[in-house]
């Protein structure tokens, strides 16, 4: 079994600090809404401040862990006249909470989901996934009671209030910029990626958003779930 960290308290307490300024805060959600890291002039544009004091803000957010760094020479150019790379952003994969008094959920997760992955006759793991389907619906209840607009729309609330990070790709589908459930995931992928799937898929079926069909579609970057249409046509997102 893997090292593990302490059970979630203050010790992230310093560098989620740093999103208090609202600069950084700014530019945090800038970059992590980003589908590809983003250099200093985007961000500074984004964020509405000058590229010099972009520049500041994100090296601290790089110092306190919260982003990281990549070079990249412009134009895909190399050797001698390549010139300077410029500096790229990107949000750092690790997790920050803040809880007191500590609380260990994700530990009780990955029992949960240990007991699944070792069921050898697939009782659990049906049982996850069937729970995993209400409780999407139950979701898409709430939702759906709370947005006047169309079912669409509320997908999109829910899946940002889950924490999906919904984004619609070039082809109209709707990809998952985030896995709530990546530290997890990253040990029993088979599992935690039915429980997406489930998930996802009670969603839909509850705000009864027509051709929409949720599918396993695993990728760099992205969450294991995609939503498609039968055309593959646009859905706001």
């Amino acid at each position: 079994m893997e090292p593990r960290r302490a059970a979630a308290a203050l010790d992230d307490l310093k560098a989620l600090h740093a999103l208090g300024n609202p600069v950084r805060r700014r530019l945090y959600e800038f970059v992590s809404d980003a589908d590809r890291a983003v250099g200093r002039e985007a961000a500074a544009a984004a964020a509405g401040v000058s590229r010099s004091l972009a520049a500041y803000h994100l090296d601290r957010l790089v110092e306190q862990g919260l982003l990281e760094p990549s070079f990249e020479h412009q134009g895909g150019r190399s050797g001698p006249v390549a010139g300077r790379p410029m500096k790229l952003y990107k949000r750092a994969q690790r997790e920050f909470v803040l809880r007191v008094p500590p609380r260990d959920y994700r530990l009780l997760s990955e029992l949960l989901v240990r007991a699944a992955a070792s069921d050898a006759g697939g009782v659990v793991t049906a049982t996850l996934e069937r729970v995993s389907h209400d409780v999407g619906r139950e979701l898409a209840a709430t939702a759906k009671g709370e947005e006047a607009d169309a079912d669409l729309d509320a997908l999109t609330t829910v899946l940002r209030t889950g924490g999906y990070e919904p984004f619609e790709d070039e082809s109209g589908t709707v990809r998952l910029r985030n896995c709530p459930f990546e530290a997890v995931a990253g040990r029993y992928p088979d599992v935690v990626c039915r429980l997406n799937l489930g998930l996802v898929e009670g969603i839909l079926d509850g705000l009864d958003t027509g051709e929409a069909r949720a599918v396993l579609e695993p990728g760099e970057g992205v969450c294991c779930v995609a939503i498609r249409t039968a055309t593959n046509g646009p859905m706001r997102a």
